[in-house]
């Protein structure tokens, strides 16, 4: 029983704490649009680490991890979720309008909210990286749970609520902090949330295709 807390709450740390694509888009949803878009946003990615946690809990199941070491399927799963980063931190980069071009008090237009769900799911599901942090965390709980899809099931299901409760936390944060940001401030962090996420394409394409 201890040992499923600790590790529910090593899993609840590496999830919103791992300072990848997601965290930086998140935060900057928050900040730029608010707390609805952000939160919108937040559900996506958790949505995507239970369809991935699923998914590599039949592939336990039935033995099958071994197909997510395969060389080829890195390979390529690397190069498509680089790309898809690099395309999402292209777009950090288009200029907004800003309060002083327009003379009036503006909210940054926010995105539809499917957009906001289907960014964050893609953006979290097109990350290697979270594939084997997924498949490093269901092969050390089934161990404890002796192999039980429907026991691992509800435990990461408990495990990705508590998720979802500290992402929209930290939405609801970084939205408080929006009244305080000049349009200056807010195109530098966009500039720098769009310049992580092509770096981390980069690197994923780097380090699997050409290393």
């Amino acid at each position: 029983m201890f040992s499923l807390i600790y590790q529910g709450l090593v899993i609840i740390l590496l999830l919103t704490f791992s300072f990848g694509p997601a965290f930086f888009s998140l935060i900057n949803t928050g900040i730029k649009y608010g707390y609805k878009p952000g939160s919108l946003l937040a559900i996506g990615i958790v949505s995507s680490d239970f369809f991935l946690c699923i998914m590599i809990c039949l592939l336990v199941h039935f033995g099958a991890e071994n197909l997510l070491q395969d060389e080829k399927a890195k390979t390529f799963s690397a190069i498509i979720g680089g790309v898809i980063l690099i395309v999402f931190g292209a777009f950090y980069f288009k200029k907004h309008v800003t309060k002083s071009e327009t003379n009036i008090d503006i909210e940054y237009q926010a995105p539809h909210p499917f957009l906001m769900l289907l960014k964050g799911f893609l953006l979290n599901l097109f990350n290697p990286t979270v594939w084997f942090l997924w498949l490093g965390n269901v092969t050390a709980v089934s161990k404890s749970l002796d192999y039980s899809f429907i026991k691992m099931i509800i435990f990461f299901s408990i495990v990705l609520s508590a998720v979802l409760f500290v992402e929209l936390t930290k939405v609801s944060i970084a939205g408080k902090i929006k009244v305080y940001l000049t349009d200056k401030l807010m195109t530098v962090i966009n500039y720098i949330t769009g310049t992580i996420l092509i770096i981390c394409g980069l690197y994923l394409i780097y380090k699997h295709y050409f290393a």
